[in-house]
């Protein structure tokens, strides 16, 4: 993938998102909302009955189109857009079949059972070749977007990645990659380097098609043990964010702001904060903002959080999505005027069910609140 530089695209009109990440103060929290292209949008359902999900992923002009869709609707109350795909076409690249099942999500027919199953992964993994598909996409969008926000690309992390392939789904228990890491730790250690590569491979990609930001998902993180987290999780997370700046600047590509979203693993923030070379954390919405600026270095922190309001307050009426983003608020500002280091968002996806009209209510009172007072 060859680096396209900024000005082959539109010059950039909202910097928000991109001044909150490196930790500056802002004249009021830029907004974005995890999973916001997605099925609660008429307009997404309407596109999806036409096409199969990672049919979508896979044409770019598709996976441009479902980008653009919440810009077009929330203009000027959404600060990002965050490319169209699907944490799971790295498991794809490494040659594994994914199904995206209606009413059941994803579905892998022939997950990693024991470690001799490795052998079926791809050895050498082009992601110039297996993911052209998602660098296409985000160079249309960035050109679709015509400045008007920020671009995000993404991927799983390793350890969410490896459970996927070896579960074959979603799981409650995440019985059967937990045991690789008790039976196999060592084995399982070589399928999260592997996996780690081509993570790093395509988020530097990402970024030389266009991405201005880049968050690491691991969605799965909360299921370990903290002990565990810290083998088969957070070595992993570390490696992609420093080879992903090594390889940038070897290039001499401009670093771009990277996030973790580590779901559930609130007991590590404090390390993450100090250790894993991220400049932005994620947060869900089972800490507190005071807590969590607490633990994360203090106002003076060198890390921006992200977050963290309760998905399901876009189910209790507007009353209630008025009251808690002002909570929410109030907590991240953390006694100041104007907001420093925060991205508004949920604490986890948006979901199915969810009113659009509601979801506007919720951004609008973003803006409201997280301003000066």
């Amino acid at each position: 993938m060859a680096y396209i530089a900024p000005s082959e695209f539109p010059p950039l009109r909202n910097d928000l998102l991109l001044r909150a990440a490196k930790g500056e103060e802002t004249e009021r929290a830029p907004v974005w909302i995890m999973r916001q292209a997605g099925r609660y949008l008429p307009e997404f359902r309407e596109l999806r009955e036409k096409h199969d999900f990672f049919e979508i992923c896979r044409t770019p002009e598709l996976a441009t189109e479902i980008t653009l869709q919440p810009i077009r609707r929330y203009s000027g109350l959404l600060d990002a857009s965050i490319i169209f795909s699907d944490i799971l076409v790295v498991p794809q690249a490494l040659g594994m079949e994914v199904q995206m099942l209606p009413a059941k999500g994803p579905h892998f027919p022939n997950p990693l059972e024991v470690p001799e199953d490795m052998s079926r992964l791809k050895q050498n993994v082009d992601v110039n070749i297996e993911l052209k598909y998602v660098f296409d996409a985000i160079t249309l969008t960035r050109k679709g977007l015509k400045g008007e926000v920020p671009l995000i690309g993404f991927c799983g992390a390793p350890w969410t990645l490896m459970a996927y392939m070896i579960e074959g789904g979603g799981s409650k228990t995440l019985n059967k990659s937990k045991s690789w890491i008790f039976k196999y730790p060592e084995e399982s250690k070589v399928l999260l380097k592997r996996v780690t590569d081509v993570c790093v491979d395509f988020l530097v990609g990402q970024v030389k098609a266009g991405a201005q930001l880049l968050q690491v998902f691991d969605s799965w993180a909360g299921e370990l043990a903290p002990h565990d987290f810290a083998v088969f999780s957070a070595p992993y997370l570390k490696e992609i964010a420093s080879s992903v700046r090594a390889k940038l600047d070897a290039e001499s590509i401009p670093q771009v702001p990277m996030t973790l979203f580590a779901k559930g693993a609130n007991h590590a923030l404090s390390s993450l904060a100090a250790e894993s070379g991220y400049d932005t954390l994620g947060l869900d919405w089972v800490i507190d903002p005071v807590e969590a600026i607490k633990v994360t270095g203090g106002p003076n922190r060198r890390v921006a959080l992200q977050g963290n309001i309760d998905p399901n307050i876009l189910y209790g009426g507007r009353d209630a999505i008025e009251r808690e983003v002002k909570r929410m608020a109030e907590g991240f500002k953390n006694g100041g005027r104007r907001p420093r280091g925060w991205i508004a968002n949920l604490g986890h996806g948006i979901t199915p069910g969810v009113d659009p009209d509601d979801l506007k209510w919720f951004l609008e009172c973003v803006h409201k609140y997280s301003g000066s007072d």
